[in-house]
């Protein structure tokens, strides 16, 4: 790599420059043959549509891990791919409460995507915040990994308590703050997120906020909390921020791909949650368990996820076999 200029070679956070700006092409790239080739227009996404461009997402997703295990080595591979996975399956319940946003609003599923495309530039920008944070909190205070152990196990516990839990849209806490300090139109202005109008108590022309932009605060809002669990469980898996990051922002991008096929069949994954919660429980136990039994390899990692979460997904599909799609 003598090759390559000086700026590129420089050391960020603890890679070479030049191995984030390939990341960074990448996703870039994705996003703009994402909009400005597929969809260019507004129009309604059907599931076949939704697999294939998951389907893309993935593969692309997969081929970067192969990339991360040639050049940073057979660890880093398995971590991301673990991470990936744990993300990918954690985000699961992020995409119903994303269905029940669009529901409250009434979005029509021909605005949808432009919603969750924007979305994914917030979660973009989000996520380096958070996972910047916690890079620099676990590498000046070693015990903060222990404070994410436990995190994570009494999350699954909870998780696993109200695993049949109904978020409440019309009392979420940024909605009713959105309410009390914007003007809001009445319905919705085609897909525009904001519209100038005559506010009908002064008479003067002011700018309005639509539905469809209080569902993208609402969503970047849910998506925050639900990072929360998320990240401590990527860096329970290893502390690299390369990839936490990456392996987290490619899991997203592609279940944003997925979100129109798996809301059309999301009651058929009822039991998920109770595999996730194992899951988060076995992930923050680890952390404790290096001090009994030395590191758990990635491998047994990799695998006691994967097979937690395809137990659930199985469970769900044979237990809910029939019943039809709730509205």
């Amino acid at each position: 790599m003598d090759f390559l200029p000086a700026f590129l070679l420089a050391d960020f956070l603890g890679k070479p420059a030049w191995v984030w700006l390939v990341f960074v092409v990448v996703v870039v790239s994705l996003l703009a043959f994402d909009l400005g080739v597929l969809h260019k227009d507004d129009h309604e996404i059907e599931v076949k549509e939704s697999l294939l461009l998951s389907a893309g997402y993935i593969t692309v997703s997969l081929l970067f891990g192969a990339w991360v295990w040639w050049y940073l080595g057979a660890q880093s591979g398995m971590d991301y791919y673990t991470g990936f996975m744990i993300e990918k399956s954690l985000s699961m319940d992020n995409v119903f409460v994303i269905a029940l946003i669009f529901g409250f609003f009434a979005i029509p599923r021909q605005y949808q995507h432009r919603v969750l495309f924007w979305g994914i530039l917030g979660v973009i920008v989000l996520r380096a915040l958070m996972i910047g944070l916690g890079a620099t909190l676990v590498s000046r205070f070693g015990w903060v990994l222990y404070l994410f152990g436990a995190f994570l196990v009494f999350t699954g516990i909870k998780m696993w308590i109200i695993a049949d839990h109904m978020p409440d849209i019309a009392n979420n806490p940024m909605l009713k703050f959105l309410k009390r300090h914007m003007r809001l139109t009445d319905g919705l202005r085609g897909n525009r997120f904001w519209v100038r109008e005559t506010d009908p108590a002064t008479g003067k022309v002011e700018r309005f906020a639509t539905p469809l932009l209080l569902a993208l605060v609402l969503i970047e809002f849910v998506d925050l909390v639900f990072a929360v669990d998320s990240v401590p469980a990527i860096f329970a898996i290893t502390t690299d921020p390369f990839i936490v990051y990456t392996s987290n922002i490619f899991a997203i991008l592609g279940l944003r791909a997925l979100y129109f096929a798996l809301a059309a069949m999301i009651h058929r994954f009822k039991y998920l949650k109770y595999a996730l919660a194992l899951v988060l429980v076995f992930i923050g136990s680890k952390i404790f368990l290096v001090g009994i039994i030395g590191k758990i390899p990635a491998v047994i990692s990799l695998g006691v996820t994967f097979g937690l979460i395809a137990g659930g997904v199985v469970v769900s599909l044979w237990k809910t076999r029939g019943q039809p799609a709730e509205t």
